[in-house]
């Protein structure tokens, strides 16, 4: 396996067909993903070589024909790039459902035949040829540590395996499936099989023809109960009642019990909770045995006056015997939480995800408050005196790159995108126009490059493919076309970015333009219109399970999975901002469902916050990834806490708030990650105060001001991290005990005294009513404050058709121009400054690699010097660097240096050079160019009001390296 990547989770947590999934499915920073996709092709023999046509949607299009070289998804037999081989002519037509916790047995399947365990809750399921296995593990598998790596799952332990005697299907295929469950199809030997499975459903509905339904147990069975059509045995340690129809008997003969179902071809299969008397359960059960489950259909609204979401979980029961309707029902503690106008009975049920409570009947309700999200946290305190200087400049200094590009890939474009939209929000509160429009101008030229399909284009071009129902992007990352994962994270971003331009140019965003385009994004990751059959409902979001999953096809032997809860928030919260901007209500709708529900799932699942569904002795206040069978403190590319627990924070924006929905766990969280790191952060610094700052902005402010000189995360920018945490110490925490009848509010309170703050991106003045009584009257186009801080500031909306041709003049950038001759020597400063003068001696910190990372920036300290006119020289770059890696051994120090020569965003020349291996022995060693270069890209020419980068990093070991800066490193550049 590639150094670089860290493996995670059990054995178990791999496809049986190898480690190919896995290795693609590591999906963030320490990969190239233009590697990954060129790995897997090359292997693969992938990608067509003909050029794309393009499909018109407004203004902009999409390829419908595979760019030349590009990669589509793959299923198995001779790598088949159709799934519906795997569908039976029953099944729904329109786009397969991918991402979802049965993914397995339609995508990538063991030996082109069976899937991988499928995690329903309380029951797992596994599909062989000779039928369906059962497993009711309620004993947690835990491994690691409480201070590192660890995690815990819920294995698939077979209790038992039904089919039907003398089946022997070479395969299983989907004969049909609704919104949470699915109906496996068995052929063989004469003999066929459906079974009924899905979350939430202690029971499974067989229905078979050629033979005698056959249920065989992990050892000998033990028989508490036989009686005509029903017959109760414990297996496994589990109790299971199998139900017959009327005049069918059950026999017993060593591990197999099995019935000829009186001829009629159907019968169901109940794991019981334990507690209470088993006779009595599955007399209870037994009403419902043959009233089998086919269809299931969740509905969901919203009502603005009381904020508060209502959503219904529905079942479509066929009674094959008699007249019953309905069923036994688990539900998870997101659902039981917040249930309403139902009575669960006595026992429950152990699941990976806490205890499951049980009711019975057709459906069941919840009703959740939405607590609202905000384009971007207000300017209360950062709108004057010596804290708006501090903003501005840090405002400024974007103006020449506010997408600060690392990345050409759906992914990074993405984070890119963001970030310009953070950097847009905040100008506009503070009136900084140029600023806003230099962000706005990059968002809308990257985004219009990218809704734009010819001829021949093959990168920043979207296709659309039938048979996978999807909309890939080009360049592909992390394994978002081969396995269509992480659609939601890669495309929230832009969706987000889009709702940011709509406020300042709603003409953009209208349907004959380009919000066509956005709208397809929308419906590739989470289709909210069940009309539209060119893609799968709700893709990414498991409605049951109330939470996204990342891994498109599932194929790992811990089900499902998703690591960054966050980013599939940021997709939610990109819904309600672009609805709200658009006037689209079903996308605002959809959004406030999804943000809504996931909220609920994020706080038991991923934070625990109630501390009762991680297993006891898992040690963990949070987890990095939750799979279908448990979790883990862990992420796919680090074993840093501050990545495990930071990975569940980014990107911080407006709708991010719910992170602090419980400011007493926002420090349980926080001093976990000290305590496991040992110390307070040192990389993603800025994400960690962020989230500091919703249960604590005074100690989360202090500690940025006492660090000014770390490095950002690749989706944050210096402006929003002063921004988010200077204002959130002004505000306090989030108070959600007060709603409104908007949903573009939210409320704070800092010593007993509340904020209201609301943003209007109409053209016109509105009233926002809160729950407690409170109203705020809210100008066209601003975000205002009310209660302990009265502002009112932004011009967003009120038909602005584009950014001011002719900017308002701000302050000058921080970062020094060149003036006069030429600095050749460059001096690496604390805080990211690459001035031509020495300043006092200090050192910075290099993160750690855990890793290889040779090549590729990773946690890297970066020094920036701009406005650089100079006449290149025709020499090449000189460096000499002071690095101490004290006693550490194995650590390598690696410098990537970039040249924009013209200060255009684009950087014109990249040059690596070969990491410096360090030696185990406390005192500086000098890292110069003497090392050699690795590799160089583009040519040198004069420099006109240009940009320098200097990025320097650990390329390998397992501990932190010291880098000399002030008077000691230096860089010296071959201009005059």
């Amino acid at each position: 396996m590639d150094p670089s990547i860290r493996t995670t989770g059990p054995d178990n947590a791999y496809p049986r067909e190898g480690r190919l999934a896995h290795r693609i499915r590591t999906r963030r920073r320490r990969l190239a993903a233009g590697v990954v996709v060129a790995l897997v092709a090359g292997l693969l023999g992938l990608g067509a070589a003909h050029s794309a046509e393009a499909a018109t949607v407004g203004a902009g299009s999409y390829a419908d024909t595979l760019p030349a070289g590009r990669s589509l998804p793959t299923g198995c037999g001779s790598l088949s790039t159709n799934p519906r081989q795997w569908v039976t002519a029953n099944a729904p037509a329109g786009a397969v459902p991918t991402n979802d916790w049965w993914s397995s047995i339609l995508f990538k399947k063991t030996d082109c035949a069976y899937g991988e365990p499928l995690h329903a809750h309380p029951i797992s399921y596994d599909t062989f040829g000779n039928g369906l296995g059962f497993s009711y593990n309620t004993t947690p598998q835990i491994s690691g540590t409480a201070t590192g790596v660890g995690e815990y799952h819920y294995p698939y332990v077979e209790n038992i395996r039904v089919g039907v005697a003398g089946l022997n299907s070479p395969d299983v295929k989907v004969d049909g499936w609704s919104d949470w469950t699915v109906t496996p199809y068995w052929s063989g030997g004469g003999r066929t099989m459906k079974a009924t499975i899905g979350h939430g459903l202690p029971f499974a509905y067989f229905q078979i023809t050629g033979g005698d339904a056959q249920i065989t147990a992990a050892g000998t069975p033990s028989v508490w109960s036989n009686s005509g059509a029903t017959i109760g045995f414990t297996a496994g340690g589990r109790d299971y009642v199998a139900y017959a129809p009327t005049g069918a008997t059950w026999s017993v003969s060593g591990t197999t019990i099995s019935s000829s179902l009186a001829g009629k071809g159907f019968f169901s299969v109940a794991a019981l909770p334990a507690g209470g008397d088993r006779a009595t359960l599955a007399n209870t059960y037994g009403q419902y045995a043959h009233a089998h489950v086919t269809g299931t259909r969740v509905s969901y609204s919203y009502t603005p006056s009381n904020s508060t979401l209502t959503t219904t979980y529905a079942f479509t029961t066929t009674a094959r015997q008699g007249s019953a309707t309905g069923t036994v029902i688990a539900l998870y503690p997101h659902q039981w939480n917040h249930l309403t106008g139902s009575t669960p009975l006595a026992q429950t049920y152990v699941s990976a995800r806490g205890q499951m409570k049980i009711v019975t009947g057709t459906q069941f309700r919840t009703s959740m408050k939405y607590t609202g999200v905000l384009p971007e946290v207000p300017a209360v305190a950062d709108n004057s005196g010596a804290d708006l200087t501090t903003i501005t400049n840090h405002l400024n200094a974007e103006l020449g790159n506010p997408m600060d590009n690392r990345g050409d890939d759906t992914y990074w474009t993405g984070k890119g995108l963001g970030r310009a939209a953070r950097i847009a929000e905040i100008a506009d509160q503070l009136n900084l126009t140029s600023v806003r429009t230099a962000a706005l101008n990059a968002i809308r030229t990257r985004l219009n490059d990218w809704f734009t399909a010819s001829p021949g284009k093959t990168s920043r071009v979207f296709y659309y493919n039938p048979a996978w129902g999807t909309l890939l992007g080009y360049p592909a990352s992390y394994g978002s076309d081969l396995e269509l994962n992480d659609h939601h994270f890669h495309y929230g971003y832009y969706i987000a970015a889009a709702a940011t331009l709509a406020k300042f140019d709603p003409d953009w965003a209208k349907s004959s333009q380009y919000g066509g385009m956005v709208d397809l994004l929308i419906r590739d990751a989470n289709n909210y219109d069940r009309n539209d059959t060119r893609f799968p409902y709700l893709r990414d979001f498991d409605i049951y399970a109330g939470h996204d999953w990342a891994a498109g096809h599932g194929s790992f032997g811990s089900g499902n999975n998703q690591e960054s809860s966050s980013e599939g928030m940021n997709f939610a919260n990109a819904l309600i901002q672009w609805g709200q901007a658009t006037g689209n209500t079903a996308v605002r709708d959809a959004g406030i469902y999804i943000y809504t529900t996931q909220n609920a799932a994020i706080q038991e699942y991923w934070f625990d916050v109630r501390d009762q569904n991680f297993p006891a002795a898992f040690g963990h206040s949070t987890v990095g990834m939750v799979w279908g069978s448990g979790a883990a403190y862990a992420t796919w590319f680090s074993a840093e806490p501050e990545m495990i627990q930071g990975i569940n924070m980014l990107p911080v924006t407006g709708g991010h708030f719910y992170l602090g929905d419980n400011p007493g766990y926002v420090t349980t969280n926080y001093n976990e990650l000290v305590r496991n790191n040992g110390g307070p952060p040192t990389v993603w610094q800025d994400i960690i105060w962020e989230f500091l700052a919703l249960g604590n902005g005074d100690t989360a402010l202090a500690n940025l001001r006492a660090n000014g000189g770390f490095t950002p995360e690749e989706g944050e920018s210096r402006a929003h991290t002063f921004h988010w945490i200077r204002n959130l110490a002004a505000l306090g925490n989030v108070d959600n005990s007060v709603t409104a009848n908007h949903p573009l509010a939210k409320v704070f309170s800092k010593n007993g005294a509340r904020t209201y703050v609301a943003s209007n991106i109409t053209g016109s003045a509105i009233t926002v009513t809160f729950s407690n009584g409170t109203t705020l009257n809210v100008p066209a186009g601003k975000t205002a404050t009310s209660g302990a801080l009265t502002w009112s500031g932004g011009n967003a909306g009120g038909g602005t058709t584009g950014p001011d041709p002719t900017p308002t003049p701000t302050p000058t950038p921080t970062p020094t121009p060149t003036v006069g001759p030429f600095t050749a020597t460059r001096y690496l400063q604390s805080g990211g400054g690459l001035p031509g003068t020495a300043g006092s001696a200090g050192t910075v910190t290099l993160a750690a690699a855990n890793g290889n990372r040779d090549g590729t920036p990773t946690n890297a300290q970066v020094f920036t010097a701009t406005g650089l006119t100079g006449t290149y020289s025709g020499g090449s770059t000189t460096f000499d660097l002071f690095v101490d890696a004290g006693t550490t051994v194995a650590n390598g120090t690696q410098i990537r240096v970039s040249y924009d020569l013209t200060g255009n965003g684009s950087w014109d020349r990249v040059e690596t050079y070969a990491y410096f291996a360090t030696d185990p022995v406390t005192g500086w060693e000098h890292y110069t160019q003497g090392a050699g270069p690795q590799s160089a890209s583009g040519t040198l020419g004069n420099l006109s009001g240009g940009q320098v980068k200097v990025e320097v990093w650990s390329a390998i070991g397992n501990g932190t390296t010291a880098l000399g800066v002030g008077n000691q490193s230096l860089v010296r550049l071959p201009f005059s």
